[in-house]
């Protein structure tokens, strides 16, 4: 259930050398990636330190990999929880990586920083704008690409639509994104349902939600903005659009509306690629038949199958 990409044993080497050596060794040693969700507990007390790889700003883009990889994690999670197993994949394979928090409000202020994103997605969006000009001013590339998960897949679909985001995105790759919104299995029509039936009590429980998490409330697939981000195509020209989904997704649903419509857009099933595949919302940040997905999605002049093997629910593999 689990693929571990083995690290260099460097600590033998700096007791028998001296620190120079050992730093050299470090910088070309290759990074763990354990696909395993639980293995990005420590995002839980160290939420504002980067995942494995990411944010070395005096990175310099390959000519292989030109565009800075910008990671945006997604609803109640933060950048180390969200990208512990993505980050460090994409550093090994010769990626510069950026990740970033965002979409604070009083609950992360409660929480020390471990739950993000909760904010307004607009705002979160602007933040992410703010973000990428970091990015390539530090880089100097011309361009970034953008890989997503839930929110986070579908937030820069916004920043790209309306914030001035296209000339700036190379390419848009989302995992299990919310682009036309959810209904979270069906729970939402139902209250929909109860707040006709009961105005007064359903208008108080909605204003309770938008209080504490309105990031949460404009996720909904008939929100305003919802509404608004798809008052305009699926996509724009120029961007290269990649959504990579589970057929056992329980919190965006339908399934099939995480998949965007337009031009040099690839929608992918993982379980087209495994039938082993079980991976939920939550594991496919953590499954490595997705993350070859993108690796595929970031370089399709060299895209590879992976190897079939199982995936589980929640802690993927």
């Amino acid at each position: 259930m689990r693929k571990f990409v083995s690290a260099c044993t460097i600590a033998l080497g700096m007791s028998l050398a001296g620190g120079d050596v050992w730093a050299a060794e470090a910088s070309n040693a290759e990074l763990p990636v354990v696909y395993n969700a639980l293995a990005a507990a420590p995002g839980i007390v160290a939420p504002n330190s980067p995942p494995p790889g990411a944010n070395d700003w005096n990175c310099i883009p390959s000519a292989a990999h030109p565009y800075p990889v910008v990671l945006v994690h997604g609803t109640g999670a933060n950048m180390r929880l969200n990208w512990n197993a993505l980050s460090p994949l994409l550093k090994n394979n010769g990626y510069c990586v950026y990740a970033l928090n965002f979409g604070a409000n009083i609950v992360t202020n409660f929480s020390a920083g471990v739950v993000n994103a909760l904010g307004p997605v607009a705002d979160s969006a602007g933040e992410l704008a703010v973000f990428v000009d970091k990015v390539l001013a530090a880089t100097h590339a011309p361009k970034v690409d953008i890989v997503g998960h839930s929110q986070g897949g579908m937030m820069p679909n916004y920043y790209i639509k309306f914030l001035g985001g296209a000339p700036k995105v190379h390419t848009m790759i989302g995992l299990a994104p919310d682009n036309h919104g959810t209904d979270v299995d069906g729970l939402l029509h139902l209250a929909n349902a109860l707040v006709q039936a009961f105005p007064g009590l359903g208008a108080f429980v909605y204003d309770i939600v938008g209080a504490f998490a309105p990031g949460a409330v404009d996720q909904k697939f008939d929100s305003p903005f919802i509404k608004k981000l798809n008052s305009v195509p699926d996509t724009l020209s120029g961007v290269r659009y990649t959504v990579i989904a589970s057929r056992y997704d329980e919190v965006v649903t339908p399934v099939a509306s995480q998949f965007l419509s337009g031009e040099n857009v690839t929608n992918v099933y993982v379980q087209d690629k495994c039938s082993l595949d079980l991976a939920d919302h939550i594991a496919l940040a953590f499954d490595h038949i997705a993350l070859r997905e993108v690796l595929n999605a970031l370089d399709p002049e060299h895209a590879s199958s992976t190897e079939c093997t199982p995936v589980a629910p929640f802690f993927g593999g």
